[in-house]
């Protein structure tokens, strides 16, 4: 009888690690799981340098900027904003990973920390938007401790959830085109997005270093490559180095002023010129827990946290749903194991994410990546989180991985997630058209909440004038009229004078 490559370790620390991990059960190998560890840090590394971008340079409502620096005064703390989002990601992520033994790896979310940046601080300082990421979180928590938030998660139907997956594969694909710059907005008419820059469709070296990153992972995958993703984005990133250093073309901004849409979004491709840098922690605990209620009033305050709570947590629900099934983790109504101790650990991440300053932390969807490349296990999230750690003291080289790079896997992952498509019973019109607008909502919108709220709202009203209304479980009619709430809730804002 030949060796499977999934034979279990005989004895030692390596069995240890099978048996905590279920490793050999699920499939996988030590190393396939650190791998695949690894590929997510990959494709999540940019967090570290985007989410400083995001958060340090917004003024709050009194003109200051995380850290209490006064924004006239340039006095931001990009660096304290990239050291708290790295030891964040890293603890929630091993916390993750050691507590619901699963590859879904935890940092910033990327929707909650734009909506403090752009809308949120308008109103309220940063220390009082914290307060209210940590308001939320606890909300989450307590659903997730209660067992409520599980009740949630069960109570939604397999063909809303294979459609939720489909959806954020679609998304995510999406994500990648746009990081790629492959898609861009236009301003020809009513043409939202298109390819390229301009009507002559320009691409430019970081677009085109993107597209090779996404062909070299196709054919790796094509082949059967076990460790496709990861040699594909190693590989994109030496050529990347190496096109740079030979045709030069930057940034696209330079002090903050745009330059060139042909440039690189957010890291240049190069050698770093240091190594080394000391972690700033100067922006951990400055949050006030109440202080909005005092600023805007209670009922404002109240429709903030409400619009946090269900983005993050349906979020959340979205994305470990696909990530599960994606994994084949997940039974046939799209359940997955230690789910309780999932919703726990995710909804931490929120408290953690308000009390560090770096925006509420969440299960990131580039887990996929890691998850394509073979990973099944917690054992992936560790490598991950470890690796987020070391990386507050390496700053300079999460640098050196340009998100054109990283780009290139988010759009095969999505091209992976959307073969579950064949899963959803197209002939059932009661079935299939919420399951449709789940699906394109989630790019349309840019947003994977909003993709299941429509979803939700119309597998409500579909199914109940279709006469299936005793089929609906309850829970399900309260989080749809929840959804309506939601997307209302900015209008009530206003009128409340928020």
């Amino acid at each position: 009888m030949s060796s499977s490559t999934t034979e279990k370790p005989k004895s030692g620390f390596a069995a240890t690690l099978d048996r905590y991990f279920e490793i050999t059960k699920r499939g996988s190998t030590i190393g396939t799981e650190f791998r695949g560890g690894l590929v997510i840090f990959m494709t999540m590394v940019y967090i570290i340098i985007l989410n400083p971008i995001i958060l340090a340079f917004s003024p709050d409502v009194n003109g200051n900027v995380i850290g209490g620096g006064a924004a006239d005064a340039f006095e931001f703390a990009p660096q304290a904003i990239a050291s708290a989002t790295a030891l964040a990601a890293g603890l929630m992520t091993i916390a993750f990973g050691f507590v619901a033994r699963l590859p879904f790896a935890i940092a910033a979310g990327l929707g909650i920390n734009s909506f403090l940046a752009v809308t949120l601080v308008k109103d309220v300082t940063w220390q009082e938007a914290m307060g209210l990421v940590v308001i939320d979180g606890i909300i989450i928590l307590i659903l997730a401790v209660t067992g409520l938030r599980t009740m949630i998660f069960t109570a939604v139907p397999a063909a809303l959830k294979t459609a939720i997956t489909v959806g954020i594969g679609l998304f995510i694909a999406f994500i990648g085109l746009v990081d790629g710059g492959l898609v861009r907005r236009t301003d020809v008419g009513p043409v939202p997005v298109g390819l390229g820059v301009g009507t002559d469709h320009g691409i430019g070296l970081p677009t085109t270093i993107f597209i090779i990153g996404v062909l070299t992972i196709g054919v790796l995958m094509a082949l059967r490559i076990r460790a496709a993703i990861l040699i594909g984005l190693v590989s994109t990133t030496v050529i990347a180095i190496i096109a740079e250093a030979l045709f030069p073309v930057g940034g696209k901004f330079v002090n903050g002023e745009f330059v060139t849409p042909f440039g690189w979004d957010t890291t240049i491709p190069g050698l770093p010129t240091s190594i080394f840098a000391v972690p700033d922690f100067s922006t951990i605990g400055e949050v006030s827990l109440f202080g909005s209620f005092e600023r805007i009033g209670a009922l404002a305050a109240i429709m903030l946290v409400f619009t946090l709570v269900f983005s993050n947590f349906f979020d959340a629900m979205g994305t470990m749903t696909g990530l599960s099934k994606q994994a084949g983790l997940a039974d046939k109504d799209g359940n997955f194991p230690r789910l309780k101790s999932a919703l726990v650990v995710e909804g931490a991440g929120a408290v953690v994410g308000g009390f560090t300053s770096t925006s509420s932390n969440t299960v990131y969807i580039e887990s996929a990546s890691g998850i394509a490349g073979g990973a099944r296990t917690g054992l992936a999230n560790i490598v991950t989180g470890v690796l987020f750690l070391v990386a507050m003291f390496f700053a300079p080289l999460t640098s050196v991985v340009p998100i054109e790079v990283g780009a290139s896997a988010l759009v095969i992952v999505g091209a992976l997630m959307m073969s579950q498509v064949v899963d959803i019973d197209w002939k059932d019109w009661s079935i299939s058209f919420p399951a449709f607008l789940t699906i394109i909502m989630m790019p349309f919108t840019y947003s994977i909440a909003n993709g299941i709220g429509i979803g939700f709202i119309t597998w409500v009203v579909i199914r109940a004038f279709a006469g299936k209304g005793k089929e609906i479980h309850p829970i399900l009619w309260i989080v749809a009229a929840g959804f309506v709430l939601y997307f209302v809730s900015a209008p009530l804002t206003a009128a409340l004078g928020g």
